[in-house]
């Protein structure tokens, strides 16, 4: 019996458990799908379509030096891979890194239905999905308990991350040369360097010189404050399991203290995994439902004009738009600025955050559905843990406390340059004064006043 490994949204070496076990049993082949129909149907945005041909192309180069030929197959959906997997590996025992969104579950479950060996190894979080629980054995529906037994958990058990023996030294290969192209749509992803460099360069310059900052610097977009490893975790090219690992490794004490500042920085990473676990034990979230059932009463006027406003950046408030037009910038968007736009977009818009959360999938390199969802559901106040409906951010007040200088507001709203920076955050009346009330959009809606209707719209439910 021939072993296959099969790579999924795991396109790594390192910490990579399936790969561990085939190496372990001799394979000498692997496996990935491209599925450009899936894929659109899962909002699949290009930039990170273009993000994993490009990792597909090293992976293919690092799978050489265990002399195992990596096959890209292009196949249309989840049917057509279970399909191809029949007739190709039906005698073959098949490894693969579990995988929590409920399509892929059903996917897999058809295959070992079918009667092929198909072994999945427990990989999509750090703490395996099901091992954090309450006291009745049922996933915590708040997040600071959960945050408190996963700690637990780590300090008791450890965190158990795999490794591979030393591959061959192999000649450069030129990446343009691994692949035919693909019938999918895709955008340049060149901006944001591939994994192997990252672990070399971009980690250690996060560890060394940024992490101890990260708790004070990580809400302000206009510094760069974050460790910008989100597209790695979304599409698995780094391990989220092994870096927390490092970071334990090297302050034991962020497990019985949050006090230090590194702690801030896990504790991202821990929120990370509440919204797979809730994904693991409520797969219905992958339905797009409420997780906070009595929102269903909601009726989201989803004002088409004001949606398409929000889309193109164009609300009159500047740190929303200029955090839409981030996003379609670059395909990326700092994270206190998700928020902002969420809650505006819920709130002071009314939209059904599904349009938003769609919107985000559809753009972002780092899209990955639990931690979209989740962050919606958590700014739509539909969600588990979620901030309560009578809590809606002041675009404002939001954008002088955290883009103080404008210095974010004007990379990316170039008409806002010479606005001074006591008006930067709403510079309508000081461009009225000066007969310039065309250089910059009117704000499609006033804040209190949307404020009060979001009130109202919610104590519907």
């Amino acid at each position: 019996m021939k072993t296959v490994i099969w790579f999924r949204k795991d396109l790594r070496i390192f910490d990579n458990p399936a790969l561990t076990a085939g190496i372990e049993k001799g394979a000498d082949t692997a496996l990935f799908f491209v599925t450009p129909k899936q894929w659109q149907q899962h909002d699949m945005a290009p930039i990170q379509a273009d993000f994993i041909i490009r990792h597909l192309k090293l992976l293919k180069v690092q799978l050489a030096a265990y002399d195992i030929e990596l096959k890209v197959v292009q196949v249309d959906d989840f049917n057509a891979q279970v399909e191809y997997i029949v007739s190709h590996h039906k005698n073959d025992s098949l490894l693969a890194n579990i995988e929590l969104l409920l399509n892929e579950k059903l996917r897999d479950q058809q295959i070992i239905n079918r009667g092929l060996n198909l072994t999945l190894f427990a990989d999509d979080c750090i703490v395996p999905a099901g091992s954090v629980l309450n006291g009745q054995g049922q996933m915590f529906k708040v997040f600071s308990p959960f945050k408190r037994a996963w700690l637990k958990h780590v300090l008791h058990q450890g965190l158990q991350v795999t490794s591979v023996p030393e591959g061959k030294v192999l000649p450069t290969t030129d990446e343009n040369e691994l692949f035919d192209e693909f019938e999918i749509q895709r955008r340049d992803s060149s901006r944001w360097p591939l994994a192997d460099q990252v672990l070399q360069d971009v980690l250690p310059n996060f560890f060394q010189f940024k992490l101890r900052g990260y708790h004070e610097n990580r809400d302000f977009p206009g510094i760069k404050g974050t460790s910008g490893l989100s597209p790695y975790f979304a599409i698995g090219t780094l391990s989220a399991r092994a870096i927390a690992s490092q970071l334990i490794q090297s302050k034991p004490e962020l497990l019985e203290n949050p006090n230090y500042p590194e702690f801030a920085w896990l504790n991202e990473l821990i929120w990370r995994d509440f919204y797979l676990h809730l994904i693991y034990h409520y797969p219905n979230l992958c339905k797009h439902q409420n997780f906070n059932d009595k929102y269903d009463k909601l009726a989201w006027p989803n004002n088409d004009k004001w949606f398409k406003a929000w889309c193109e950046g164009k609300t009159g408030y500047p740190i929303v738009d200029a955090a839409m037009k981030q996003l379609l910038d670059t395909g990326w968007m700092h994270n206190r600025l998700r928020m902002i736009v969420a809650s505006f977009l819920t709130k002071h818009l009314r939209c059904d955050w599904r349009l938003g959360e769609k919107f985000f999938m559809q753009h972002l390199i780092d899209g990955e559905f639990a931690a979209n969802n989740g962050g919606w559901q958590w700014s739509a106040s539909t969600g588990c843990d979620a901030q309560p409906y009578f809590r809606v951010f002041n675009p404002i007040l939001q954008s002088q406390k955290f883009d103080p200088q404008g210095t974010f507001i004007r990379k990316y709203c170039q008409e806002l340059k010479q606005v001074p920076d006591k008006h930067i955050h709403f510079p309508h009346e000081y461009l009225a004064k000066q007969g310039r009330q065309k250089d910059y959009c009117p704000a499609i809606v006033e804040h209190k006043s949307a404020r009060l209707a979001a009130l109202e719209f919610y104590k519907q439910a």
